[in-house]
């Protein structure tokens, strides 16, 4: 049926936009996918991944990559600043019996697992291209992209990030991205024996976490609390991440401290936030992923739900009769779902902000992990 989609154009090549790419190319749909970095990149260090997204990864018929290039655990440990266990956090099996409950990778590995996907499908890659104009009509959508001779679409999907260009021309008065008061320094590292799954101390005022991302690495994340959002020298980064972790007495955290420098390419990001209110869409042009529900990494869901967006999005355009109902339904399915993501990783950054409580703290996470172990 695809709601009687013949084309479609995809706006932003990551993970989201990948996916949903990907998903319509495999459904029939003649897709065309833009994406504006000429080398079709992924920065960063790694990425926790949830059950649920490896659910996505399975009904893609990924999964079996995402495991040879990634790593994949039960449960989430939290401990106190000197190696104390505190609670050990459930995650369900959701993607089956035999899938770990999460897992990590390194962003470039997905990147490329989905990238090759991409060209797989037979989706229209056009790298180092973005649009003029897009504007949406009774008989489509029409997009410039450049060459001054707009082109026509049944669908276009924008799915360009935190501060997306699609959201920016077709919902000038949506809000901007909002720094919350924390930053987050991550660091690759060789994967320790003694850290089997997702493990996390937690601070008078910071919190650090391991998770693995294969079979001999893992990523380090730490939040650090900040007044502004001011600049970092990137020389300073090595320095400056060992003297916060310095302020934990583990000594799985100390030995890090003791061994951390260039090589372990230390990254600084400041956090920032954004949920669009409903609609996500205008006429038939929709927004999915961080372009519409950027998201802090305290879930670790940032990636999950945007991944889970273009998987509804496509399941949506299969099921529905035309385009608008299709989009209807694709909101009203993930508009509960995202909110709960973006507003609980929320709630657990100003606890950790303002000292609240760690009983709270825990009890989003169990919760919030629950919820996102149920059927999208």
């Amino acid at each position: 049926m695809n709601a009687g989609i013949n084309k479609a154009l995809i706006i932003g090549g990551g993970f989201a936009g990948m996916t949903a790419a990907a998903r319509l190319a495999r459904q029939g749909v003649e897709v065309d996918l833009l994406e504006i970095d000429p080398g079709w990149r992924s920065y960063g260090a790694g990425i926790s991944l949830h059950g649920s997204t490896l659910r996505v990864l399975k009904e893609l018929g990924l999964l079996d990559r995402f495991m040879e290039e990634g790593f994949a655990s039960d449960g989430v440990q939290m401990r106190g600043p000197d190696d104390r266990i505190l609670v050990t956090l459930p995650t369900p099996r959701v993607a089956g019996p035999d899938v770990p409950g999460g897992g990590g990778i390194m962003r470039p590995a997905l990147a490329k697992i989905l990238q090759e996907e991409v060209v797989a499908a037979g989706v229209k890659v056009r790298l180092g291209a973005t649009f003029s104009t897009i504007e949406d009509r009774e008989d489509g959508v029409w997009v410039d992209i450049g060459d001054g001779s707009p082109e026509h679409y049944d669908l276009a999907i924008g799915a360009d990030g935190l501060y997306s260009r699609v959201r920016a021309t077709l919902f000038p008065e949506a809000p901007k991205p909002r720094f919350i008061g924390q930053s987050v320094w991550r660091a690759v590292l060789p994967r320790s024996a003694e850290i089997t799954t997702v493990t996390m101390w937690l601070g008078s005022k910071l919190k650090v976490g391991i998770n693995g991302v294969s079979t001999d690495k893992a990523y380090l994340f730490l939040t650090e609390d900040k007044e502004v959002n001011d600049f970092v020298a990137p020389d300073t980064f090595v320095e400056t991440l060992r003297a916060l972790l310095r302020q934990f007495p583990s000594p799985i955290i100390q030995t890090i401290a003791d061994q951390l420098s260039e090589e372990n390419h230390v990254i600084y990001r400041p956090l920032e936030q954004m949920l669009m209110p409903r609609p996500w869409r205008k006429g038939r042009v929709a927004l999915i992923g961080d372009a519409v529900h950027a998201t802090t990494p305290h879930l670790a869901a940032g990636a999950c739900i945007g991944i889970e967006d273009a998987m509804v999005l496509a399941q949506e355009v299969g099921n529905a009769a035309t385009v608008h109902e299709a989009l209807a339904a694709f909101e009203a399915r993930r508009w509960e779902r995202c909110r709960m993501v973006v507003e609980n990783s929320g709630r657990l950054a100003d606890i950790e902000i303002h000292g609240g409580s760690r009983e709270e703290h825990a009890a989003i996470m169990g919760a919030s992990m629950k919820t996102l172990a149920e059927v999208i």
